[in-house]
């Protein structure tokens, strides 16, 4: 981002919300809103570094957004922030970080500070921190009960292959920087403690 303000792109279809979601970032990100799907496609580009985006709206569904910003080649880190419990329709969704509502402000803060802190990672590190954000969604949901799910063992397995791959990498993030990378997890999910006497999570 070459110390330009980042700029944030939030996608909700209640216009209340989004302006909410406006006021808390704007103190700090540069923070424009969308109402609807079509206006979101008209919006983000490359310039755009974070789009927080709901699932649930009437013209463009926030997964057929997704979709088409993923199939536009921008870069963006995108999380869905929205009412919809996660199941296992989720796993093969192309987001960064799933957010079930009502968040805070101080939620959002967090969400935005982890999110850009993960962008400077190479791709292969940033994949497995999106799996392991779907693994902490799907323990977290309600309606899922994870062990019989074969959607969640094909995630976690894939989430193995890559950790043996990035164990150098993974060793060379510090404690804050790994705590940081999950700090958008539910209290207690994961299974990725971090050893205070050892700077390699695993």
């Amino acid at each position: 981002m070459d110390g330009a303000t980042p700029r944030i792109l939030v996608v909700e279809d209640e216009p209340d919300l989004a302006e909410l979601y406006a006021i808390y970032l704007s103190d700090t990100y540069d923070v424009e809103t969308a109402t609807d799907g079509t206006t979101a496609l008209e919006l983000v580009d490359d310039d755009v570094d974070i789009v927080l985006l709901d699932r649930r709206m009437p013209d463009l569904t926030g997964d057929e957004v997704l979709e088409e910003i993923r199939a536009r080649g921008i870069d963006a880190q995108v999380a869905m922030i929205t009412a919809v419990e996660p199941d296992t329709d989720i796993v093969e969704m192309p987001f960064d970080d799933y957010l079930v509502k009502p968040v805070t402000q101080d939620d959002l803060h967090s969400l935005v500070e982890v999110l850009l802190r993960r962008a400077n990672y190479d791709e292969r590190s940033q994949e497995f921190f999106r799996l392991a954000s779907k693994k902490a969604a799907l323990e977290s949901a309600p309606d899922v009960a994870v062990e019989n799910e074969p959607e969640y063992q094909e995630l976690t397995q894939r989430m193995e292959e890559i950790r043996e791959e990035l164990d150098d990498t993974l060793a060379d993030l510090s404690d804050d920087d790994f705590r940081d990378a999950f700090a958008s997890f539910p209290d207690g999910e994961g299974d990725f403690d971090v050893d205070e006497s050892d700077s390699d999570p695993f």
